[in-house]
């Protein structure tokens, strides 16, 4: 599987990962103090063939996710749960852990997130649908991470990932009627 775009990733591991799964080119950030040549790099790679931010479910991944994307519109953002980047046999998150074969999906997967939408699910609706406090909000907000393809986000963020992915309202209560169903089937 051949991809056009430039994939950004944490370090050395990661882009190894990458070219076991894949035949693409990567741009490292080598950790979370995204320095602005690397920023510059991305711009570039951006204009000439696009970008995909594919960085670690965890923290420091969020956090140059994050810088990337303020800095540098139009990217598109591809994802894996925890479980699927867990080290096997240690505590280590990573795309340098995930197999090709996630790999492939989440990078089939990216999305490009939209600024300035309309919003057409409000906080309220997720505190309704037991995404935002409460017993279970967390695992429901990581699972429908899963299913919208959007990644783990916390209460706070993510209505404004909601908005950012365009999820529609019925996009949205269909996702979390799996949540829910799965749940109640435990």
């Amino acid at each position: 599987m051949k991809i056009k775009e430039f994939i950004v990733v944490e370090g050395k591991d990661d882009t190894t990962a990458i070219r076991r799964a894949v035949d693409a080119d990567t741009i490292e950030t080598n950790g979370s103090a995204v320095n602005q040549v690397t920023i510059e790099k991305i711009k570039r790679a951006q204009a000439t063939r696009g970008v995909i931010i594919f960085t670690d479910p965890d923290y420091p991944g969020e956090k140059i996710r994050k810088t990337i994307a303020q800095s540098v519109p139009g990217c598109k953002h591809a994802f894996l749960t925890k479980e699927k980047a867990l080290a096997k046999g240690s505590r280590g998150v990573g795309v340098e852990h995930a197999s090709p074969e996630d790999i492939r999906e989440a990078l089939k997967d990216a999305q490009m997130m939209q600024e300035g939408l309309t919003e057409e699910i409000t906080q309220d609706d997720l505190v309704t649908a037991g995404l935002i406090g409460g017993t279970g909000a967390k695992e429901r907000r990581i699972r429908l991470g899963e299913l919208l393809k959007i990644g783990y986000t916390n209460g706070k963020q993510l209505h404004k990932r909601l908005m950012m992915f365009q999820i529609s309202k019925q996009e949205f209560a269909s996702a979390l009627a799996i949540v829910l169903e799965e749940e109640q089937n435990g």
